[in-house]
């Protein structure tokens, strides 16, 4: 089986009354199915751009793309609308698509019990914690059963310790549900616990720089503690190294 998305040469170029600004510069990648991968770079790189080209928010100026799967789109914040129970929002994707068959309302429930928010799906937004309400978000996309989900910086709403715990929860749904992910994330220790591979991007233009595959003795274990794994800290420093943060 050939990869599920698949990047080759892409560049991308932002066209404005002051010239031309280069964005992503001969880019190229490959995730295979069932893959988690995550992508650091330095700030203002470029990361968000990639996801915005796989979800075909932007076109490239260049290069040629393949994305094997419909893509599901989770964001930094959970964008919830408050004045719909959890329920609801967690079936608003569905409801867009005209998916609302009972099957569909089924499988959501079905989601809602297995991650801990059936007692509250006729609560509102407001009444949860912003880790409870991360996890209606995942589930919100999940409900339209994506191929690929694309995950946005999804944790960097939160304070540390929830961001910890929800990583944890999030990147444990999402190894269970068998999905492929693509997360951009600022947070090296976050990319090396979740990720098969991260890929180290350049400054803008970005491109790609390195990739790290991850290797670690503690294995089919929840996130949180693969940092506890001895390797941990030499890919973290390795990361750290190429990322050339004091640029």
């Amino acid at each position: 089986m050939g990869p599920i998305v698949s990047l080759q040469d892409i560049s991308l170029r932002y066209h404005s009354i002051n010239g031309e600004t280069p964005a992503v510069s001969h880019l190229s990648l490959s995730v295979d199915p069932g893959e988690f991968i995550s992508i650091v770079g330095p700030s203002g790189c470029g990361k968000s751009t990639i996801l915005s080209i796989l979800a075909g928010q932007l076109a490239p100026s260049e290069g040629t793309m393949e994305v094997n799967g419909n893509i599901g789109y989770m964001l930094q914040k959970d964008h919830l609308l408050h004045w719909r129970n959890i329920r609801s929002n967690a079936l608003l994707g569905l409801e867009i698509q005209k998916k609302l068959t009972p099957e569909n309302i089924e499988y959501v429930e079905s989601l809602l019990k297995q991650y801990g928010l059936a007692d509250f799906k006729e609560h509102f937004p407001w009444q949860l914690s912003g880790g409870m309400r991360q996890r209606v978000a995942l589930i919100r996309t999940l409900a339209v059963k994506p191929d690929i989900l694309l995950l946005d910086e999804p944790f960097s709403a939160l304070d540390y310790q929830t961001r910890l715990s929800v990583s944890d929860e999030i990147g444990s749904i999402i190894r269970q549900e068998k999905k492929t992910a693509i997360l951009v994330t600022h947070d090296i220790s976050e990319a090396i616990s979740l990720a098969d591979r991260v890929i180290v991007l350049t400054k803008r233009p970005a491109t790609v720089k390195k990739i790290f595959p991850i290797c670690l003795s503690i294995t089919n274990h929840p996130p949180i503690q693969a940092r506890e794994a001895p390797e941990f800290k030499d890919y973290f420093n390795a990361i750290w190294k190429e990322l050339d943060v004091h640029v």
